[in-house]
Formats: C-alpha cells, sequence, structure tokens
C-alpha cells in the first residue's frame, strides 16, 4: 500500500469540511468554538494526509489561518486592549457565510432543469440506485461523511487494541473485487458491515481506499437516509456489467 493515492475528482474544499464540521456539531456559525473547530478541522486533514489522498494546498492554508486566530484567543489581551475590539473570528465568519451562500445557490441552480430536460438530482438518484423506494429520501454521502464514518471504525479498533500479527498483504484491487462480489448479491450493503470486528488495521485502511475507488470510478455510490446518518453503498448499473480489478487496472483508470 506504500505509495498509493486516491485521487478524489469531485473537488470539496476546506470551507466545505469547515462549514461540514459546524452543521455536524450542530455550532453557531456566528459563534465558532475556535478551538474545538481547529482540532477537528486538524484531525480530519491528519486522516486524509495519512490515507494519501490527494489534497489541495488550500487545506493547509485555512489550517494556519485557524490555528492563528486559535492563538490570538487564547492570549490574554494587553492592558491598552481590553477594551472589546474585533473579533478574531469575524473575517473567517463572513467568509464561510458568503460560501455557504454561493454554494446553496449552485445546489438550486443543479436542481433546475438544464437544456430543456428533466434532470433534477432527486430524481437522477432515484434512477440510478437499484434497490431503493421510489418515495425514499435519499442524500448522497460526501467525502467527509466517509472520513467520519472511517474516523469512527478506527476509533473502535484502537480502543479493542487490535494485535498486527499477521503480515499477509492485501491489496486494494484485491478489496475492491470483495466489496464487489458482495454487492453481486446484495442490493445494499452498509459501510460498517464492510469492517467486522477484529479486522487488522492494514484491512479497515485498505477497504476504506478501496471504497473510495469504487466511488471515484462510478461503481458504487454511497447514501444516507438522513443527514449524518448510515453511509449505504449501492452499486451502479456500471458495476452490474461485471468488472474484475488488477493495480495496473487502477492506474490505468487514474
Amino acid at each position: 500500500m506504500d505509495g498509493y493515492r486516491v485521487n478524489i475528482k469531485v473537488y470539496e474544499g476546506p470551507l466545505d469540511l469547515l462549514l461540514y464540521l459546524i452543521k455536524r456539531n450542530e455550532m453557531k456559525i456566528y459563534d465558532i468554538p475556535i478551538a474545538e473547530i481547529t482540532d477537528q478541522y486538524v484531525l480530519y486533514l491528519d486522516l486524509m494526509q495519512m490515507l494519501n489522498l490527494e489534497m489541495a494546498g488550500d487545506f493547509l492554508v485555512l489550517a494556519s489561518q485557524l490555528m492563528e486566530i486559535k492563538s490570538r484567543m487564547l492570549l490574554p489581551p494587553e492592558e491598552e486592549e481590553k477594551e472589546e475590539g474585533p473579533d478574531p473570528r469575524a473575517e473567517l465568519v463572513q467568509k464561510l457565510l458568503e460560501y455557504s451562500s454561493y454554494r446553496d445557490a449552485a445546489e438550486l441552480l443543479a436542481e433546475r432543469d438544464i437544456l430543456n430536460r428533466d434532470v433534477f438530482a432527486r430524481k437522477f438518484i432515484a434512477d440510478e440506485v437499484k434497490g431503493l423506494d421510489g418515495d425514499e429520501v435519499v442524500i448522497e454521502a460526501n467525502l467527509f461523511d466517509l472520513l467520519t464514518a472511517f474516523k469512527e471504525v478506527m476509533e473502535r479498533a484502537s480502543y479493542k487494541g487490535i494485535h498486527e500479527i499477521d503480515r499477509e498483504d492485501i491489496s486494494v484491487a484485491d478489496r475492491i473485487n470483495e466489496i464487489m462480489g458482495i454487492l453481486s448479491s446484495e442490493e445494499k450493503v452498509s459501510f460498517a458491515s464492510l469492517f467486522p470486528q477484529g479486522v487488522r488495521r492494514i484491512v479497515i485502511i485498505v477497504t476504506f481506499l478501496a471504497i473510495l475507488e469504487l466511488i471515484r470510478l462510478k461503481l458504487v455510490r454511497a447514501f444516507q437516509k438522513e443527514y449524518y446518518g448510515e453511509i449505504w453503498l449501492h452499486a451502479t448499473e456500471k458495476a452490474r456489467a461485471g468488472v474484475t480489478f488488477t493495480e495496473a487496472d487502477l492506474n490505468v483508470y487514474r
């Protein structure tokens, strides 16, 4: 697995991650607990770097800005500055509000008719994924939803104190084929079910990379029935044609 890199084509930037963490933790955007949000943001960056995910430099720039704001808020004010001055978070809050409004507007436009074709996000999801009730509301999981689920699996594994004695190698291609085999007989599988209790840490990491690859290759889509809920994986029509992968194949697809 050394040197293995996953390139996620759908770009979700640093402000997306910050907004995700604020909403998931039910924080007030006008009163962000900067120490807590900084620690969480850096944790997700560490996860992305551990997994060798390609990450724009903007993520690190925002991390340094958060740390600077955190340090400014932790320092005691000078005697002559004790009168209330500008909030160190003000510029960040304004940037988040502006970005959020632009993003919401873009998502709204994406749901409208395009060139007189009935192309709607909800309809597209329902038609693309087999095995879903037509009346069932589904929410497509994003990269940060998947990273959160991965983090929870890793935390459970660490808590149980798993010892890695067996050094047998497992490749991303092997795990992709195993997951595809499971999805060939099941209309959907839960994300958590692919990480049984007692599984080795290396298998957890490789399994997660395999899931990301399957999503990138449009062979699998990840959904939730509610925001921040359990993640389910569904095979797409492309996957049902039957595909077998080797490591060489994955390099070609990049």
